[in-house]
């Protein structure tokens, strides 16, 4: 400590202030807020600050929230997607009142000799043994239809029909048969109805009586063709593995006018239902399709 400190202090110690025992020493005031009571207007300000500062993290905290959720939809929508996307064979006949009718009110997107099929009250029906046909050809689709037998009807759904004029041996017919008249339960089963005609026949009878709607649906990917019958399903065939015309695979013998082998047909072409065969009629309602991409 120099001489002018060790005066400086005792001159402090005599009673004078800090500020004339060292005047060499700039001492800056603070001042000290002892007792203030704050105004309104300064609580009003800190709870502003205070909302703001609370609504600034809930919108933050928002923003996070919806951030993370965005990011597990993104990640779950494929998954989704694949959930909800059908598989086949339908377990259950679908729910095809949104899809398209296959053929319109007045037909004019059918195929069919006139006089002979007509639409009326919702139903078709043929009065001869003729078939309508669609106008359009069809690869893989869901046929979803009723149809209502008489007694001894025998009629079909042909599907992958390349020709008209020889549809018989170029196509692919499931039956459709009164399997409750005599003539047709004592036919090979491969004639019976639910059976793909010719080559493989129902794994059970399931149709309903005479006069009563009965429900088909018809599955046709590629070479896979699946039949539901009222809920029931009652066949399903790869054609890859019908490669003889004459023989099937389990050793049947197919109808002489069935010429060609179910493997050697195109799978796509038109779509054809059988009028009035044996002389009963058939009527069907509610066909409609829908196209698998």
């Amino acid at each position: 400590m120099n001489i002018g400190e060790i005066e400086g202090e005792n001159l402090l110690k005599s009673g004078v202030s800090r500020a004339v025992a060292f005047p060499h020493i700039k001492v800056t005031p603070v001042p000290i807020a002892i007792g203030i009571v704050p105004s309104q207007e300064m609580l009003r300000n800190l709870n502003a600050q205070k909302i703001s500062l609370s609504n600034t993290n809930l919108n933050l905290d928002i923003m996070k929230n919806m951030s993370i959720k965005l990011v597990l939809v993104l990640y779950a929508l494929p998954l989704l997607s694949l959930a909800q996307s059908t598989q086949y064979p339908l377990s259950q006949h679908p729910d095809s009142d949104n899809w398209i009718h296959l053929f319109n009110d007045n037909l004019s997107n059918a195929i069919y000799p006139d006089g002979i099929w007509s639409f009326e009250n919702g139903e078709f029906t043929a009065t001869e043994d003729e078939f309508i046909w669609t106008e359009k050809n069809y690869d893989n689709f869901v046929l979803d239809l009723e149809f209502r037998n008489d007694e001894g009807t025998n009629s079909g759904v042909v599907v992958y029909c390349s020709n008209l004029d020889d549809w018989i041996p170029n196509s692919i017919e499931i039956q459709i048969a009164d399997d409750h008249h005599e003539k047709w339960a004592n036919s090979p089963k491969s004639w019976q109805c639910g059976a793909i005609f010719g080559r493989k026949p129902a794994t059970k009878s399931v149709v309903k009586k005479p006069g009563k709607w009965n429900k088909y649906t018809i599955t046709c990917i590629d070479n896979m063709i699946y039949v539901l019958l009222n809920g029931e399903q009652v066949n399903q065939i790869d054609l890859t593995e019908f490669t003889d015309a004459k023989i099937n695979p389990d050793g049947s013998e197919a109808p002489s006018w069935l010429s060609n082998a179910p493997a050697s047909l195109p799978t796509n072409g038109k779509i054809g239902f059988q009028g009035k065969h044996a002389g009963a009629p058939i009527y069907f309602r509610n066909i409609r399709i829908e196209e698998i991409e």
